[in-house]
């Protein structure tokens, strides 16, 4: 990393708030206030490998993509073949400081760099499309929410069930009463370790690096180790300093339409069971693990009762309902059962078919969306915020969600003090609310 870079936290957040002021300014600010409809928007991306190659080809339908940033060469090659306009980056500081024509940003880096690319772009006014979940640490995303509204830019988090006809169905099923006042929440995703490999220990061999790969700007804010292809590509969800295990990857999915329904607040407890604990720090501290079990209590609030949220992975589920009929498959992928006092729902329909049946379709009271990419257009062009904006919902969302991930390296039921972000009863786990950037990097 060169030298004039290196710079502390204050002196980016202050450096970037001036180059906000003085130097680049996008031309929603130049002109006559927001862009009109009509204008198309310059974007850039930041991380066009995996996710961010689909995020930019779907903006690229309607806007001008002017910019692609990746630290490895041949992933902002093969875009710029898509869109030979581009300028092609690999530090995103350098195509954020120096290209003026920047209105918005989609970053699909590893979770590790979203805050800090995120971060960036608002101080100097850009648009931001970031991949869930948001940020890496608690502490990342209450700053990402604070600094978006006061920067007032468009927002928008790549939840994009979010935008589903299912998940205002859910909503608006909940919202109606089908299942009475809501007790539970179970949710679970049951990814296998070779698509996200947990519950091992950092490797001790030190291959050679790949041709076109910027080891030091991949590994980023994060401490720095020896390049591993255990680490990229894909394969970065599993370990604690690049990613955020199941919780964090598929959490903001599928939890996002309950949190918006009961106008979920923060956790009063959150407890969780891994198979970590079973093994030693040379791997509890490296990697998520195989599977857990992680509980969020929400004490009651105007818009809910009392409210526990579980969540499970690597195989483990809740018990199978009495509701559910013989034969019918039940917890083998990806899903959510939503337990009332007077029914359940599995996913967004309620059990069994019968009963689903003689409710009939809840009243439609929610707003359909155009689109979880177009909501985000939209809003860069002056209309009204987007669904998983990071202000109203996103930061809030994937907040909560990763403190399931501090509770399962606490190994303690853990008290949430969401004023003073901390936890009174384990002052041990305060560590993981906000870990140090390796310097050179900040927030």
């Amino acid at each position: 990393m060169k030298k004039n870079i290196d710079m502390t936290r204050r002196h980016f957040v202050a450096g970037a708030t001036a180059a906000a002021a003085f130097t680049i300014v996008p031309r929603h600010v130049l002109g006559q206030g927001q862009i009109p409809p009509s204008e198309k928007l310059n974007v850039a991306a930041v991380g066009v490998g995996g996710m961010g190659s689909g995020d930019i080809r779907q903006v690229g339908q309607t806007e001008n993509i002017v910019a692609v940033c990746d630290v490895v060469e041949g992933h902002a090659g093969n875009v710029v073949k898509a869109f030979p306009k581009a300028k092609m980056y690999a530090d995103f500081r350098k195509m954020l400081e120096t290209q003026k024509d920047i209105d918005a940003v989609t970053i699909a880096t590893p979770d590790h760099n979203h805050a800090v690319v995120t971060m960036m772009a608002m101080k100097l006014g850009k648009h931001v499309f970031c991949q869930k979940p948001l940020t890496h640490s608690v502490y990342e995303a209450r700053m990402i929410g604070k600094v978006a509204k006061e920067m007032k830019v468009a927002t928008q988090m790549g939840n994009q069930g979010q935008a589903s006809e299912e998940a205002r169905v859910l909503q608006e099923f909940i919202m109606a009463g089908a299942i009475g006042n809501l007790r539970e929440i179970h949710s679970w995703s049951n990814r296998k370790p070779d698509i996200s490999p947990r519950g091992i220990a950092r490797p001790k061999d030190t291959p050679k690096m790949p041709a076109g790969l910027n080891w030091d700007l991949w590994v980023g804010p994060s401490p720095m180790r020896p390049y591993h292809p255990c680490y990229l590509p894909f394969a970065w969800r599993g370990w604690w300093d690049f990613g955020t295990g199941v919780l964090g990857d598929i959490g903001c999915h599928q939890l996002s339409a309950i949190f918006k329904c009961l106008k979920l607040g923060h956790p009063k407890t959150i407890e969780a069971s891994s198979t970590n604990w079973q093994l030693g720090d040379e791997i509890s501290n490296e990697t998520a693990p195989l599977a857990s079990i992680t509980r969020f209590h929400f004490e009651p609030s105007d818009t809910h009762g009392p409210v526990d949220i579980i969540w499970y992975d690597g195989g483990m589920k809740p018990p199978r309902p009495d509701a559910l009929e013989p034969g019918r498959r039940f917890a083998m992928d990806d899903g959510s059962m939503y337990v009332g006092d007077k029914g359940i729902m599995l996913d967004h329909r309620p059990i069994p078919e019968k009963r689903a049946q003689e409710f009939g379709r809840p009243p439609k009271k929610l707003e359909r969306s155009p689109g979880h990419y177009k909501e985000w257009i939209d809003a860069c062009k002056g209309g009204k915020p987007a669904g998983s904006n990071f202000v109203d919902h996103a930061a809030h969302l994937a907040e909560v969600i990763l403190l399931g991930n501090i509770a399962i390296r606490a190994n303690e039921k853990l008290e949430w003090d969401p004023i003073n972000m901390k936890f009174p009863n384990c002052p041990e786990a305060d560590k993981f609310v906000n870990p140090p950037y390796r310097q050179g990097w900040s927030l």
